[in-house]
């Protein structure tokens, strides 16, 4: 299933993320993908505002990995950017779907870690500060999450 999302802002953009929130379960797995500067860490922060995260979110670039256990439930942020062409048998494994829910920038990079069934959220820049977000669902899990925003949004 897909649905266009645009955005003319930041506020927009934690919009999607606010109304995503909700519908997330434990073991989720989001894939962001799009250009640098496109949105994808603004995306988190608002996720990570929707669960209840205290700190500021920032992208865990030089860190790969950024766990937020104050969240409810636990959020865990990684930009794969720095591993295109790296080996990625450095544990993440160990994070990505399991105990909450689990945002991953340039997922391209790890992609042999990816499970089978992920929300995928594809960012494109149409102006300064405005965004094509496409959600891309691949299970009739994700499918129903995409339905309920999507309805949200046009009602």
């Amino acid at each position: 299933m897909e649905f266009k999302f645009y955005s003319d802002g930041v506020n927009d953009t934690y919009t999607l993320a606010k109304l995503l929130a909700p519908n997330l379960q434990i073991g989720d797995v989001l894939l962001l993908k799009g250009d640098l500067g496109a949105g994808k860490t603004t995306f988190v922060k608002g996720l990570g505002l929707s669960f209840g995260v205290k700190g500021e979110i920032q992208s865990p670039t030089f860190n790969i990995l950024k766990c937020y256990f104050e969240s409810t439930p636990p959020l865990y942020h990684i930009d794969a950017y720095r591993l295109e062409g790296q080996n990625i048998d450095i544990g993440l494994d160990e994070w990505i779907g399991t105990d909450g829910i689990t945002v991953i920038e340039w997922p391209q990079y790890i992609e042999p870690l990816l499970p089978k069934e992920t929300l995928s959220l594809v960012f494109h820049r149409l102006g300064d500060k405005e965004r094509e977000i496409t959600l891309l669902s691949d299970s009739p899990h994700y499918d129903e999450i995409v339905r309920k925003i999507q309805g949200e949004i046009n009602a």
